[in-house]
């Protein structure tokens, strides 16, 4: 079993950033990719980014390009979400998963991520 624990979130101003980080513990081998999701009072959980934990691929939600960095630290068993220029509108709760893809398109699929962690707060004030 896969326990993810994330951290880094916290109160901002509009153009700041936060780093949120995710660390990975048990068995992490049976997920071969990570991904944040984010979760805004009243709206569904939307994706924001994904990683490949051997290749290092990753995927982004499109609106969050050259913003948002996502990264990972195999012998950590760490992902990062490096998140810059925020906006007010970037806050959420935002979640770690693990999951496990056969293709490229169900990077962002919350369908196919079994293990989650139990989010951190983001917010982002104007």
């Amino acid at each position: 079993q896969v326990q993810l624990v994330e951290s880094g979130g916290g109160l901002v101003q509009a153009g700041g950033s936060l780093r949120l980080s995710c660390v990975a513990s048990g068995r992490t081998f049976s997920n071969n990719i990570m991904g944040w999701f984010r979760q805004a009072p009243g709206k569904e959980r939307e994706f924001v980014a994904a990683v490949t934990w051997s290749t290092g691929v990753t995927y982004y939600q499109d609106s969050l390009k050259g913003r948002f960095t996502i990264s990972r630290d195999n012998p950590k068993n760490t992902v990062l979400l490096q998140m810059n220029s925020l906006k007010p509108e970037d806050t959420a709760v935002y979640f770690c998963a693990g999951g496990t893809v056969k293709t490229t398109s169900n990077a962002g699929l919350s369908r196919y991520y079994g293990v989650w962690g139990q989010g951190t707060q983001v917010t982002v004030s104007s």
